[in-house]
């Protein structure tokens, strides 16, 4: 069954409603994830066969998101057509995210494939909400994993790295962590750079910083 008519967003909703678990909520919510608002319960790998099921639509991905259901928000991230996302929806999406496995599905399943996404990861990086903060860094995370990049592109993002280092938002310090990580684990000249990078965080005077530092130092140098 496909769920490409008019009726796209109601049909989803509801058979999103129909896989609801108030156990898997309750789960989640010992992980750190939002429950507040609409929160179903419903796993991704129900949510990954409902997006192979409706296709790719850039106006259904845009109503799902606009329904403001947990699971319709990331559903969107996998329905979304990739060439017609813009720097403006990233933006308005980035800025309605709530909870960190929403702002890492977007980041993974979506913004990194667009041509925007080493801009907005460098510009989110700087910002001062938690979750668009979270989101440069989750971008770059994902960057560092996918894009087909020059070693200096992921170089750039050393300095925004070690000024978010001293943010003691536990979602935006696990981050920035991540980012360190996965630059340094990309090839020896940016593992090189990222055990530089974080030999200088771990002098800042801040406990995330010295946290960020040693993670990732430990996975880094074991290499």
């Amino acid at each position: 069954m496909r769920f490409l008519t008019e009726y796209d967003v109601a049909a989803l909703l509801a058979t999103l409603r129909a896989h609801a678990n108030p156990a898997n909520v309750a789960g989640m919510a010992r992980y750190g994830i939002s429950t507040k608002g609409t929160t179903l319960g419903v796993p991704v790998k129900v949510l990954r066969s409902l997006a192979k099921e409706a296709g790719k639509s850039h106006r259904l991905a845009d109503e799902l998101w606009d329904s403001g259901v947990h699971e319709a928000r990331i559903l969107a991230t996998l329905v979304e057509e990739r060439e017609r996302v813009t720097p403006r929806q990233m933006d308005r999406w980035a800025r309605g995210l709530d909870s960190w496995d929403v702002c890492d599905q977007a980041c993974q399943n979506l913004f990194r494939y667009t041509p925007f996404a080493f801009a907005k990861a460098m510009e989110w990086a700087r910002a001062r909400p938690e979750f668009v903060r979270r989101a440069g860094f989750s971008l770059m995370a994902g960057l560092a994993v996918k894009a087909d990049a020059p070693d200096a592109q992921f170089e750039a993002f050393l300095p925004l790295i070690a000024q978010a280092a001293a943010d003691e938002r536990n979602l935006v310090k696990k981050a920035v962590n991540w980012a360190l990580r996965q630059i340094g684990k990309r090839n020896q000249r940016l593992r090189r750079a990222a055990i530089a990078a974080a030999r200088e965080i771990a002098r800042q005077e801040s406990r995330a910083a010295r946290w960020i530092a040693a993670d990732a130092l430990r996975e880094l140098q074991r290499r």
